[in-house]
């Protein structure tokens, strides 16, 4: 994937948050980083052998989140709103 898909799939997600996680993850071997020779430059990313051996793992998380969204946002905005009110 190209950096401005994994931008605008992930929201809200900033640029620098995203660049600082890409290189975590080269840096640690879970993603491969591919710069082309073209003119511009066009760099796309994708899942090394090492990162997939997390699938099982990240696909349990990601169905726990999913069966727990509603529980986690509204925890979020009770926060939210408690801090308004302190203000």
């Amino acid at each position: 994937m190209r950096y401005s898909e994994i931008l605008n799939d992930i929201e809200p997600l900033s640029g620098k948050v995203l660049s600082r996680e890409l290189k975590d993850l080269e840096t640690n071997g879970l993603i491969n980083r591919h710069v082309s020779s073209t003119k511009p430059p066009s760099v796309t990313y994708s899942v090394s052998d090492y990162g997939m051996s997390l699938r099982d793992l990240s696909d349990k998380i990601a169905e726990w989140g999913l069966q727990h969204r509603d529980r986690i946002r509204s925890s979020f905005r009770e926060k939210v709103i408690a801090k308004v009110e302190q203000i």
